[in-house]
């Protein structure tokens, strides 16, 4: 008789085996990188075994001070507090009805106590619950407050950004709340959809870039035409048309003859509007796609996608108002800030985070989490050319209102309509101060409040000017 080689019941076997190993690998593996959310959805019963052991840890701020903590009564209730109130209402967000923020983002650290076994073991014997882990960020509340206060009653938002690593020292939306009161709040604030006070605009909310979107424009053409874009000249009667299509100059102003550097300046509708028209479509396309439209964000928290659209198909039409941030054109101010800080920052950008530590009850650091470079959205020589551009917008165009400060500034401002119902305009403004050797980026938007250079730009100066004033 021969003998059988394989037996079949026990190759089986082994397959099964090696099978199963590969999918326990997998969901461990898995489990691993996405830990923090998933120990962040709601469905995950882990949680209520963590808070049942664990008191929710503390939020601080850059400066130490205390932007969420947990208090508990002399029933042994457990109470989120805020002290700073709606100052942070969207940035560090609220830890009931769901979470959001900051206490959304870091739950998977704030749940968990990484105290010693000494430690829980005495707390047990006490009967008390284990402290959490507490989480400390970039957030600066003196600049935090100064960019509220410049918001003012305006629905809108602000972003401020260190170029060189990504920090979050700022963030504001409006309308905002209380999170301390959420709990009577939240039906009415879902039911008012006017409000959208939950939203927050600073990475949620789309808008039309306006003439803040003449930035990618004009890196398209560097592109197209890098040893000869300052031969670039065009006569502005105030309009430009094809066909029956017409774009305008903002309240028909002729500028009359321009160039390249002098149409950015201005802010040219009619000779961006000609440009645009004249752009390879594959290479715009091609800049769209390296300034991150259509990719993932570098991002942790919830964002909104950017919508910029040009193809082969790209009507003269349309291609006239994508250059000028008009039409189906959509961005978040997120979004333009990253691209302002690439810009800043020599064509590199740095992923924008708000967690720096996570440490236990004890002050022992149990996490840090470092700058993260993203890589080049543009060249260096690019940037160069960029910063030019916009340290003229302040020095000779739209954004003088930043000129002859102790500090100096570049930027673009944008007025971008919104609907054919109304002449009103979203007032923009995205910059880098100082010029030379940029620190940070900031970007501002108010809805429907005027134009950028009116509006957005003594916004922005107030925020710069609360930065510089150390």
């Amino acid at each position: 008789m021969k003998r059988k080689l394989f037996d079949p019941i026990a190759v089986t076997g082994i397959l099964f085996l090696l099978l199963f190993l590969a999918l326990a690998f997998h969901i461990g593996s898995y489990s691993y990188q996405h830990r923090m959310e998933l120990m962040s959805n709601s469905y995950n019963q882990r949680q209520k075994i963590f808070l049942a052991q664990n008191t929710r840890g503390s939020i601080y701020a850059a400066d130490d001070s205390v932007l969420a903590k947990t208090e508990t009564d002399a029933n042994g209730m457990e109470r989120r507090v805020y002290p700073y109130g709606e100052l942070f209402a969207h940035a560090v967000g609220y830890a009931d009805f769901g979470k959001s923020g900051i206490e959304a983002y870091a739950n998977y650290y704030l749940v968990r106590s990484d105290i010693s076994l000494r430690e829980k073991m005495a707390c047990e014997a006490g009967h008390k619950k284990n402290p959490g882990n507490d989480v400390y960020t970039t957030l600066q509340p003196r600049i935090q407050k100064a960019a509220l206060d410049a918001l003012g009653g305006e629905r809108g938002a602000i972003l401020l950004t260190e170029v060189k690593t990504g920090k979050i020292l700022a963030m504001v939306s409006r309308p905002d709340f209380d999170p301390n009161t959420i709990a009577q709040t939240w039906k009415r604030m879902k039911e008012e959809d006017k409000n959208t006070q939950l939203l927050n605009r600073a990475t949620i909310g789309l808008y039309p870039p306006g003439s803040t979107f003449k930035i990618v424009t004009a890196l398209a053409y560097l592109r197209e035409h890098d040893n000869n874009y300052q031969d670039y000249q065009y006569d502005c009667r105030g309009f430009f048309s094809i066909g029956k299509d017409t774009i305008r100059c903002f309240h028909g102003e002729r500028h009359g003859h321009v160039n390249f550097m002098t149409s950015f300046a201005l802010s040219c509708n009619s000779s961006f509007a000609n440009i645009g028209v004249h752009l390879d479509r594959g290479g715009f396309q091609r800049t769209l796609h390296s300034l991150l439209f259509g990719q993932p964000l570098p991002y942790d928290l919830p964002y909104s996608n950017s919508y910029a659209k040009v193809n082969k198909d790209t009507t003269d039409a349309d291609l006239m108002q994508v250059a000028i941030g008009q039409g189906t054109t959509l961005m978040t101010p997120l979004h333009l800030n990253m691209i302002t800080s690439a810009i800043a920052n020599g064509g590199t950008l740095w992923k924008p985070y708000f967690v720096t530590d996570v440490k236990n009850a004890d002050g022992e650091r149990i996490r840090s989490f470092a700058p993260e470079n993203e890589g080049q959205l543009l060249s260096s020589t690019e940037a160069e050319i960029m910063r030019s551009l916009m340290a003229d917008v302040v020095e000779e165009g739209t954004g003088r209102g930043l000129r002859g400060l102790s500090y100096t500034a570049a930027g673009k401002t944008g007025s971008a309509e919104y609907s054919s119902l109304t002449k009103d305009s979203h007032a923009w403004f995205t910059g880098f101060a100082p010029a030379q050797n940029p620190e940070v980026a900031i970007t501002v938007i108010l809805e429907n409040a005027g134009t950028g250079g009116t509006v957005a730009v003594p916004v922005a100066r107030q925020v710069l000017d609360a930065y510089f004033r150390r």
